[in-house]
């Protein structure tokens, strides 16, 4: 799974509905891979950061080179790809704590 998958599947909550792309139950509609880069286009990016601020995150910008949702740091050339670079972030820390529960209970 790559950044942009990832980001697509477990922030946005889309569900992969073929191989290049998913479908968004919310709004009942499929986004193709080709529809949502938000590395490049911030208005993409933005979706990411409505979204995350539901979930409670606080969001702040450090220019146009770096994001912070709470502890979650991004940095990237431009301000959409600081946004995608930290909530990659965020499900890379949510992935390690899941891995140390898994391991935890298993021995």
């Amino acid at each position: 799974m790559n950044k942009v998958d990832a980001i697509a599947r477990r922030i946005l909550g889309w569900k992969l509905n073929r191989w290049d792309r998913w479908y968004d139950y919310e709004n009942k509609r499929f986004i193709y891979e080709s529809e949502f880069q938000p590395e490049q286009n911030l208005d993409h990016a933005m979706l990411i950061v409505d979204r995350l601020k539901k979930y409670g995150f606080e969001y702040n910008t450090n220019g146009v080179s770096e994001v912070r949702f709470n502890d979650a740091v991004g940095k990237g050339d431009t301000l959409a790809q600081a946004i995608t670079n930290a909530a990659y972030n965020i499900i890379e820390k949510s992935s390690m704590a899941n891995t140390s529960n898994i391991w935890r209970t298993l021995c």
